[in-house]
């Protein structure tokens, strides 16, 4: 047997996607595809605005077609919590499926992806749940099949590894991250995103474009320590070839097309651009990962006290998670600048940045700035002051940013509660 030589720096990155069929009525698929996977029993997993329209209606119906039973599971809490994380484990436990279909946006694909886990594999919530919050023990064995059908374009969880929720009595959002939590299929369907609401559309479109620009600009996987085995190298590496594909495409279809689609949400090119563009970024950082626009979204989110988004179908405060992500964005990538200063600028000109003539040494404000006019275009708040922070409150959302330590070797500049509090300081007001 040839053993793996150490060296001093990681040489190997992988990537891993579940498969993935695109297009207008890909959905109608969905018992075909259920069947093909064996399962013969599914919980279909939605919220309560989207069992409203009908859509897991539609999708049960499908399955029974085709021969597969089917049972609507509709009260997904929108940014799930402990708390609704396990009454829906609850509702699942016992029912004997051998199967889930997720219909709706990151916070159903979510809490399918722990409905899964905790039925296949049952456990106290904190046995799986990221250190330094939970545990952090890996997950034992493959779970059963689980396909997700997005109904927004952006958080990317159709393909991913990791399912976030809120913890309500620490204030803050953490994740469950391990391969086996990734969907077996991701059905895409720019259909059923048409009906959006525009804040909706706005806040995923944008949480689309900072899963690819975090992780277009993380920290590469080949100057991270070298992982002592296999086992424990873990899903996000840091920048790659092959990531770096998939987010620069993704930060190109949101330049193009997320003011369109805020703006006609029936306009049906530039959703099936948006939902390509959160395809693309699912795959890109769900191999890759990300920093520091993720790392304080989550005590940004988790430490809300009464801004409640407009859009949503919520009556209690909320801060969405693409907004959550968004609004430490342009002082993050001053930070991060200096670290990849060509990789900057490239991502701004994708955005539609004019980069013509401008050096490195004056190219420090070119992404902030396009992030800043893209943001007041779809009319995003402006800064952590409209939705009801203040300077009084950075101590406390650093305290929950450095317990993210999932997310701190993505950072390609060293991370520190001195670099956070500037960066939230310097967010307080975006323009």
């Amino acid at each position: 047997m040839v053993s793996r030589q150490p060296m001093p720096t990681e040489s190997i990155f992988a990537m891993e996607t579940p498969p993935i069929k695109f297009g207008p009525g890909a959905t109608e698929e969905v018992g075909f595809d259920l069947r093909r996977l064996g399962v013969t029993r599914a919980l279909i997993v939605t919220d309560p605005t989207i069992a409203r329209l009908g859509l897991a209606d539609r999708v049960r119906a499908a399955a029974e077609e085709e021969g597969v039973q089917a049972e609507v599971f509709d009260e997904v809490h929108v940014e799930p919590t402990d708390e609704s994380f396990e009454a829906a484990i609850r509702f699942a436990r016992d029912r004997s499926f051998d199967g889930f279909v997720a219909v709706g946006g990151g916070s159903v694909m979510d809490t399918a992806k722990a409905i899964n886990l905790f039925t296949t594999y049952p456990a106290d919530l904190y046995e799986y749940v990221n250190r330094p919050l939970g545990r952090g023990s890996p997950v034992p064995g493959p779970l059963r099949p689980l396909i997700a059908i997005p109904t927004t374009s952006g958080t990317g969880s159709e393909t991913t590894a990791v399912a976030v929720l809120d913890i309500l009595e620490l204030k803050t959002k953490t994740g469950i991250a391990h391969r086996f939590l990734r969907p077996a299929l991701a059905l895409v369907d720019p259909l059923n995103t048409l009906t959006c609401p525009p804040e909706v559309t706005a806040a995923a479109g944008m949480d689309a474009l900072f899963h690819a620009l975090e992780s277009y600009t993380s920290r590469r996987y080949d100057a991270r320590p070298a992982w002592p085995s296999p086992a424990e190298r873990p899903i996000y590496l840091g920048a790659n070839p092959i990531s770096d594909l998939w987010c620069e495409k993704a930060i190109e279809l949101v330049g193009r097309s997320l003011r369109r689609a805020v703006a006609n949400g029936y306009d049906l090119e530039a959703r099936t651009d948006m939902a390509l563009a959160a395809t693309f970024a699912s795959v890109g950082f769900g191999n890759s990962g990300v920093h520091i626009p993720h790392t304080l979204a989550y005590p940004i989110a988790g430490r809300v006290r009464d801004y409640v988004p407009p859009g949503y179908p919520v009556h209690e405060p909320m801060v969405p998670h693409g907004i959550s992500v968004s609004l430490t964005a342009p002082a993050a990538f001053e930070y991060t600048y200096p670290a990849c200063p060509e990789r900057h600028l490239h991502a701004a000109r994708l955005l539609g940045a004019n980069v013509e003539g401008v050096s490195i040494t004056e190219g420090h404000d070119v992404l902030p700035n396009a992030l800043r006019a893209l943001m007041r275009d779809i009319a995003f708040p402006n800064g952590l002051e409209a939705i009801g922070y203040r300077e009084s409150d950075v101590p406390a959302l650093v305290e929950g940013g450095m317990a993210q330590q999932r997310m701190h070797g993505g950072c390609p500049r060293p991370l520190n509660p001195q670099v956070l509090g500037e960066v939230l300081r310097r967010s307080l007001r975006c323009w």
